[in-house]
């Protein structure tokens, strides 16, 4: 389960990043070299790779060499996990509006009683 967390904790601050989130939607439509990921950015091919390593780390990207290219690909199994974790807390906070709703219906009720 830390493992697990340790991941999860790596995908959300990976995601926190707007270039690295950039990256993921180019990613999303299919393999890119990192020059095609880069091309958008007016960063330094260094700084493109920083984000890489973030996304790798995180497990949201592999990347592969072939000859002088780096093929990127999304990894959607990392990404599976942090959405199941935002439906669990969102789910959660649901039933707790819920429940605070039902509460506060009973107290007006009560309320229009004692009128």
């Amino acid at each position: 389960m830390l493992n697990e967390s340790a991941r999860l904790d790596l995908a959300f601050q990976a995601l926190a990043d707007p270039t690295r989130r950039g990256m993921l939607a180019r990613l999303s439509r299919g393999p890119a070299s990192v020059s095609e990921l880069a091309r958008p950015y007016r960063i330094s091919l260094p700084a493109v790779l920083q984000h890489l390593q973030h996304l790798e780390a995180s497990g949201l990207v592999r990347s592969e060499k072939q000859g002088r290219v780096r093929t990127c690909r999304l990894e959607p199994k990392a990404l599976s996990a942090a959405e199941q974790w935002i439906a669990e807390q969102r789910e959660l906070w649901e039933g707790r509006l819920d429940r605070l709703e039902e509460f506060l219906e009973e107290l007006k009720a009560k309320e229009s009683e004692n009128e």
